[in-house]
């Protein structure tokens, strides 16, 4: 079925047009029309598959053929500023041809121009939970007319110990309004979470559970910890490896990753939390465009990274959580393209390992490299710059703080505590298209 057929606007069919889009991918093609009915919306897909135009576009479409009204119309919360600034690419692209106001509301900037923004009036906005937070508890927002809420990447937000933030969030919303729930996998944590903040929402799961995308074709290089960045290095001799994401577990080791590359003459940017904003926006820039080759990132600063053509993803220290890894391979073989995962496994991952093949449901295919001295002893002393060092300041061990990502530190949930109905219970519907939580 085409895009015109979804009951989309016009001037949003126009724009994904020249966008260059013309079939909905099946995310959108299912979630699109529950959204154009009023229904609330669980949203489950790999990374890659069309999630965020899913929501954006029955959004902007509602927004432009409904009562006019002043005021925020719409928020869409996301758990990084890197997602968030992708989000807001998506809807300027999408509402090119629409009288539509937006702003983005994220940490690691200044707040005026953003309070700003939000005076002069806008129908929709992107936002990470803490900073919208901060400036809710200083009177800078007004949801009196909203009736949109989407919450993206749900199950990463849990993760990052958003949730006491996203609940003061919803508590200050509108009972009668649609909330929408998209994640690339969803926990028991968040489908009992939606109890919470939905009424009655369909369900739509594209592709089997907590797996990765089919068309990721996934490796195991099986190596001495010394030598991963020699093997990377090796690896990416081969000129098919070119637009590489590579993954590492701290901020610190994704530096020195970068360092041996470039002193190997490939062409690297690095994204965590150590870096500024500016530094981090260039960063993807430059990947997306081709400047740089490798893009070195932890989890949490990479969750945002949506760039086409990524050919290879490499994890160059093994994820802790097979959730993680889900999330790391879905930026290749994106939609309905291709790509490569490969996985570097010490002995030490070996547990790990066996508990993501639990987790995926299939043994993953191990290759060795030729041509790679697998026997080459490590420095006497050093272990050519693997070793996880602990940081200097502060005793935090993992990039998974979201007050390093410019957010205000927050509590981390209780993954084991039960989750009770809210008392913002929702209004009765004005019809079958009405408004609901």
């Amino acid at each position: 079925m085409p895009f015109n057929q979804l009951g989309l606007d016009a001037n949003i069919l126009k724009a994904v047009q020249e966008a260059g889009y013309t079939e909905p991918t099946p995310i959108q093609l299912a979630a699109i029309p529950q959204i154009l009915a009023g229904h609330d919306l669980i949203g489950i897909a790999q990374t890659g598959t069309g999630k965020t135009a899913a929501f954006v576009l029955p959004i902007l479409a509602k927004l432009a053929n409904g009562p006019a009204r002043s005021g925020m119309r719409a928020l869409v919360v996301a758990p990084t500023r890197e997602l968030v600034v992708q989000i807001e690419e998506n809807v300027r692209a999408y509402a090119k041809h629409l009288p539509l106001r937006m702003a983005t509301v994220f940490g690691g900037v200044g707040e005026r121009p953003q309070i700003q923004a939000l005076r002069s009036g806008v129908d929709l906005i992107v936002a990470t939970p803490g900073r919208l937070l901060d400036l809710m508890q200083q009177g800078h927002v007004n949801f009196s007319a909203l009736t949109f809420l989407v919450l993206d990447e749900a199950d990463r937000m849990l993760d990052m110990g958003f949730l006491p933030a996203i609940r003061q969030i919803v508590e200050a919303l509108p009972e009668r309004r649609q909330t929408l729930l998209f994640s690339a996998t969803l926990s028991r944590e968040i489908e009992s979470l939606t109890h919470e903040f939905q009424r009655f929402p369909k369900t739509i799961q594209i592709g089997r559970r907590s797996n990765p995308a089919e068309t990721v074709t996934q490796l195991i290089y099986e190596v001495p910890k010394h030598l991963k960045s020699e093997l990377l290095v090796h690896l990416l001799r081969d000129p098919s490896f070119d637009t590489v994401l590579v993954f590492a577990r701290m901020k610190h080791g994704a530096d020195r990753i970068a360092k041996k590359l470039e002193s190997s003459g490939i062409r690297t940017a690095t994204l965590h939390s150590n870096r500024s904003q500016n530094q981090r926006l260039r960063a993807l820039k430059d990947f997306k465009s081709g400047d740089v080759r490798v893009l070195v990132a932890t989890d949490i600063a990479a969750r945002g990274i949506d760039v086409d053509g990524i050919s290879h993803v490499v994890n160059y220290d093994f994820p802790m959580h097979s959730e993680d890894y889900v999330h790391r391979i879905g930026r290749t073989g994106r939609a309905h393209a291709v790509g490569d995962a490969i996985s570097f496994v010490t002995p030490e991952d070996q547990t790990a390992l066996r508990s993501l093949e639990r987790f995926i449901g299939r043994g993953i295919v191990r290759k060795r490299a030729e041509g790679f001295n697998y026997a080459s002893a490590a420095p006497a002393g050093a272990d050519s710059g693997d070793r996880e060092r602990r940081p200097q300041r502060g005793g935090q061990r993992r990039d998974q703080k979201p007050n390093m990502l410019g957010e205000a530190a927050r509590p981390q949930p209780n993954r084991g505590a039960r989750f009770h109905r809210g008392g913002n219970s929702a209004g009765k519907p004005r019809s079958a298209t009405a408004w609901r939580r």
